[in-house]
């Protein structure tokens, strides 16, 4: 075994023990499959007002712009399907944001997994990443062979679906490589079929601007009115193109307690929804990713709903 894949070995084993899914490498390389599929993105206007989407186009496209002398990428997936989701007939909220709000428990995690390729490689130059820099983790993880991009634009893995947060570490040594995997989409088209407001515009493509997720997350104004009576009930983010998903029947439910839902959430009520004060939301969702969308843009989202 040469240096590469006993240094790879080492970083693989660390991130499971770390509870990490799985981790695959990739080379720290320019995207130039991804590159004209942004550029053609963005041109669409299907970023809507998400203006951050547009900048650094390099920089999405190329790791070694981000961080000097970078060589690998390694990425690493990590499960937050619940044990229990929200009672029926609710206003419901994207299972990721269920318990604690995810940047916080995967840096940490991270951090953990920098310190110990520190100790057991040496000086290794590098950053991590969790959804908060341009990066295209999807793409990444795709190229690293963790799972192939589906036709709702998710990362998808035959054993455990999609349920999962995506990071990265990408550092300046030189790794062994993980090869890509096949599509396993075949003619399935449940994730087009099933999304209310009709996101998904073709196979592989998303228009953000139309997703739920956008209008009840990252919209900063009023929910258009031509999507009233579409959201299915969704008041923050949208899990219906991965519940339709057949490949989901393989999520298995996290061991990670700090994705845990807070006690109250599971079984409030349209009325304790309707109902909510600025006390209990802070309560509630007190470490959550629901923060994002602060107290005043869940009450929007709420009366667009009712």
């Amino acid at each position: 075994m040469n240096s590469k894949e006993k240094y790879s070995e080492l970083i693989k084993t660390e991130a499971k023990r770390l509870g990490f899914l799985s981790c695959g490498i990739s080379k720290a390389d320019f995207l130039e499959e991804e590159a004209p599929r942004l550029e053609k993105w963005l041109n669409n206007n299907m970023h809507g007002e998400m203006s951050y989407m547009a900048n650094h186009f390099d920089k999405r496209l190329d790791p070694r712009l981000l961080v000097d002398g970078a060589k690998s990428v390694i990425s690493l997936l990590l499960n937050y399907y619940p044990e229990e989701t929200q009672q029926d007939d609710t206003y419901k909220i994207s299972k990721y944001a269920y318990g604690q709000d995810y940047h916080h428990v995967i840096k940490s995690k991270l951090r953990q997994l920098q310190d110990f390729i520190s100790e057991n490689i040496g000086e290794v130059g590098g950053r991590a990443f969790v959804d908060s820099a341009p990066v295209l983790d999807k793409a990444w993880a795709a190229k690293s062979g963790l799972g192939w991009i589906g036709k709702h634009s998710n990362l998808l893995t035959q054993k455990v679906g999609s349920f999962y947060f995506i990071a990265e570490l990408i550092v300046d040594l030189e790794l062994e490589y993980d090869n890509r995997v096949t599509d396993h989409c075949g003619t399935c088209t449940a994730c087009i079929d099933a999304c209310p407001t009709e996101a998904i515009v073709e196979p592989y493509v998303v228009d953000g601007s139309k997703c739920i997720s956008y209008f009840t997350i990252e919209l900063k104004n009023e929910i258009p009115t031509e999507f009233e009576g579409k959201f299915d009930d969704w008041a923050f983010g949208c899990d219906v193109c991965q519940d339709v998903c057949p490949w989901n029947r393989f999520s298995k439910s996290h061991q990670e307690p700090l994705f845990n839902p807070h006690p109250e959430l599971l079984s409030m009520s349209k009325k304790d929804w309707e109902e909510i004060t600025e006390d209990v939301f802070k309560k509630v969702f007190q470490k959550s990713a629901v923060k994002r969308t602060k107290f005043s843009g869940l009450q929007r989202n709420i009366k667009f709903l009712k």
